[in-house]
C-alpha cells in the first residue's frame, strides 16, 4: 500500500535516486529561510499583487494550502486576512509554529489556523469545504506534486480538492516557474522578482528527460551562510545541537515542469470552461515581461 505522505507541498518532491532526505534534520527547511529573505521586507509589488487581488474580490477568509515557513501566510495576516494554513512537511511548519507563538498577542495571529495536510485528501485532513472566499497556492509549490504516471492524475485530483474548498465566487492564485523557459535555456534564474534573499549564491538546474520528454527539473540552492544566519531561528538547545556537527549550505528541490498552456487546461478542467482565468508574468499581464520566472494564474469557482 503506498503511503499519501510522499504527496508534499514544499519538499524534496521527486528526490533523485540516493538523494539524502534533508528534511530529516531541517537544512532545507532552514535554508529555505534564507532562500525567500527577509519576510519584513517581501518585495512590494509581490504583496501588493496577492492583496489587491483578494481585495478586488471581497476576500476575507484565505487558505493557504501551500503554508511552508509561512511566509505567504504572515504577510496576509499583516494585510489584514484571515488565514487558515497547512502543509504536509512538518519541519517547515516548524517556523510557521515558531511565528504564531512569537506574535501571540495580536489578534490576528492568535486566531492563526495550522495545520497538517495533505492535498490528496484535503476534504478530510480540516474542516472548510465551500468556506474559503479565497486559496492560494504559491512559490512553485503545486510543482513539487509528482507525474510518475504521467497522466496528471495527482494534479486533478489536487486541484479538484483546492476547488472544493472555495465558495462559489472564490478564487484560486496559483503559480508555478516559467518552466517553458527553463527548458528552453536550460537553467532557472538565481534571482527573481519573489525572494529578495542576499545569501543566493547560485542555483544549478537539471533536467530529465523520458522518451525526450521533460519529466522533471532538479534546482541545487548554493547558500552563502555563517552560523549566526543558520542558527537565527532556533532555540538555544538547537543551536548548541547544530553546531556540533556539520552544516550545509545547499539543498536540493525537485519539481514536475508545468508548461503554460498544459497548466491552464488543467485549471479549466477542474473548476469548468467556463471560469474566469487569467494569467500574469512577475506580477504584469501576460506579454509585458519577455522572460518572467514565474506565472500567476487567477481563476475563480464559478458562482450557482
Amino acid at each position: 500500500m503506498s503511503d499519501n505522505r510522499i504527496y508534499r507541498t514544499r519538499s524534496l518532491g521527486i528526490p533523485a535516486a540516493g538523494l539524502k532526505d534533508q528534511y530529516s534534520d531541517g537544512t532545507a527547511a532552514h535554508l529555505w529561510e534564507l532562500y525567500i529573505g527577509d519576510k519584513s521586507q517581501r518585495t512590494d509589488v509581490y504583496r501588493e499583487f496577492i492583496s489587491n487581488q483578494l481585495r478586488r474580490r471581497n476576500c476575507v477568509t484565505v487558505l493557504d494550502v501551500a503554508c511552508g515557513t509561512g511566509i505567504d501566510s504572515v504577510m496576509l495576516l499583516e494585510e489584514g486576512f484571515t488565514l487558515t494554513s497547512v502543509d504536509l512537511s512538518d519541519k517547515m511548519l516548524k517556523y510557521a509554529l515558531k511565528t504564531r507563538w512569537k506574535r501571540r498577542k495580536e489578534p490576528a495571529f492568535d486566531a492563526w489556523e495550522i495545520e497538517e495536510a495533505n492535498w490528496m485528501t484535503l476534504p478530510d485532513d480540516i474542516d472548510g469545504i465551500e468556506q474559503f472566499d479565497a486559496v492560494i497556492c504559491l512559490g512553485n509549490s503545486f510543482a513539487h506534486l509528482p507525474n510518475d504516471e504521467r497522466d496528471f492524475a495527482n494534479q486533478r485530483l489536487a486541484l479538484d480538492n483546492f476547488c472544493l474548498m472555495l465558495k462559489p465566487g472564490g478564487v484560486l492564485l496559483i503559480d508555478h516557474r516559467n518552466y517553458d523557459d527553463i527548458l528552453e535555456r536550460g537553467t532557472a534564474p538565481s534571482r527573481n522578482i519573489y525572494y529578495n534573499s542576499a545569501h543566493v549564491e547560485s542555483i544549478i538546474t537539471s533536467v530529465v528527460l523520458t522518451e525526450g520528454e521533460p519529466v522533471l527539473v532538479t534546482l541545487d540552492y548554493v547558500m552563502r551562510v555563517d552560523d549566526k544566519l543558520r542558527d537565527a531561528t532556533d532555540s538555544e538547545r538547537e543551536k548548541k545541537g547544530r553546531l556540533q556537527r556539520v552544516t550545509q549550505n545547499k539543498f536540493r528541490l525537485s519539481y514536475y515542469p508545468h508548461r503554460l498552456q498544459q497548466f491552464t487546461s488543467l485549471l479549466l478542467e477542474a473548476f469548468g470552461s467556463d471560469a474566469q482565468h487569467s494569467v500574469y508574468g512577475d506580477f504584469r499581464p501576460l506579454g509585458d515581461v519577455a522572460h518572467p520566472a514565474f506565472y500567476i494564474h487567477l481563476i475563480e469557482k464559478p458562482a450557482r
